[in-house]
């Protein structure tokens, strides 16, 4: 199986050996004289707003009239319009509002003020790809997705670096979509980094997959079960809390700098032998079974439908499971020893989901 999982592997690199965009492949000036609408100032709108703005690009943002976020906008320098007269007076619109809330906002304020030229553009494919929205045919359909969250597209920009980033095109009738998707990465600060090119179903699945098997979903619920089982044979909360969770990022820093192999190189061989003997029986065949699983949920849109319709009822069992998890013990304990740890930046979390516009 190994054998025949390696020669796949190989054979899928060399068919999928993908040109990496980067500063000289992309040009800034097909932006020049357009006007290009954010709609959304949270996590990744701000971000790309700054940044783009920082870039010698013209940048209107689109809120609701009683958005809270029209005053911290105005504090930045940007002209704040309603979302139709955003949508109106721009060339490309950014539509960086919750997947759940784009075809709302779609519908009402987006769709009935579209033109032939101007372009669509998305940093996540699940509205495009899942079909709560259909963009009329006339439009350039675009995304510039930069893998990592706003604030740090912010801050690598700013110390003149860049968060590597992917680009897909959906629909060209301009004849010049991949070049503003370029020039848009290139404004961001993606083509520092490298850009990858995608396209929107693959971006959108993977992206979920990654989210609720490992980066998200699978780390949390692994960490909660490691601190609950020291607990439970009687450990101290604390000790639990450190190995379970607080050197995780260590770990995860050696794995993003030098690869799995990298981090079993820094690490002793006592903690090396345990990874590769222990490893393979809390992860294992069972559990890739159940990532399977995940990814038909995600392929075949039961999971976009669900958490569509959950949103849209109000997002009761949402609540209800943010809520338990936010009242675990390990939530408690963990507040209380970063409040030791001077060097840990703080960051709020409550009513940060209300914020994207």
């Amino acid at each position: 199986m190994r054998g025949t999982y390696a020669l796949q592997k190989t054979q899928r690199t060399k068919e999928m050996a993908a040109k990496i965009y980067t500063d000289k492949d992309a040009d800034l000036g097909v932006l020049k004289g357009k006007t290009c609408a954010v709609i959304g100032f949270g996590s990744q709108g701000h971000a790309h707003a700054l940044n783009l703005k920082d870039s010698g690009v013209k940048v209107i943002v689109g809120l609701y009239a009683k958005s809270q976020s029209r005053e911290v906008a105005k504090e930045y320098g940007f002209e704040v319009m309603d979302t139709a007269d955003a949508v109106k007076a721009a060339d490309v619109i950014f539509i960086a509002t919750p997947d759940t809330k784009i075809a709302g906002i779609f519908e009402k304020d987006v769709a009935p003020n579209l033109r032939k030229g101007q372009t669509l553009l998305f940093s996540h494919g699940f509205a495009v790809h899942f079909k709560t929205i259909v963009p009329p045919d006339f439009v350039n359909v675009i995304m510039v997705a930069p893998k990592g969250p706003g604030h740090i597209v912010r801050r690598q920009f700013v110390e003149g670096k860049g968060v590597p980033s992917l680009i897909a095109i959906h629909q060209n009738p301009g004849k010049d979509a991949k070049k503003i998707a370029l020039a848009w990465a290139k404004g961001i600060g993606g083509t520092r980094a490298g850009v990858f090119e995608t396209d929107f179903k693959e971006e959108t699945e993977t992206d979920l997959f990654g989210e609720q098997t490992v980066l998200c979903g699978g780390v949390s619920q692994l960490i909660t079960a490691a601190y609950e089982t020291l607990v439970e044979a009687g450990y101290q909360p604390e000790m639990a809390y450190f190995e379970c969770l607080h050197e995780l990022k260590l770990t995860v820093d050696l794995i993003n700098e030098s690869g799995i192999s990298g981090m079993r190189f820094s690490i002793s061989e006592t903690a090396e032998y345990g990874d590769l003997t222990t490893g393979p029986t809390i992860i294992d065949a069972s559990v890739k079974k159940r990532m399977q699983k995940a990814l038909k949920n995600i392929q075949s849109g039961k999971f976009a439908k669900g958490w569509i319709a959950e949103a849209t009822s109000g997002g009761k069992n949402f609540n209800k499971l943010r809520k338990e998890g936010q009242g675990h013990a390990i939530e408690k304990v963990g507040a209380r020893l970063r409040g030791l740890m001077p060097w840990i930046k703080k960051r709020a979390t409550k009513g940060a989901q209300a914020s994207y516009h």
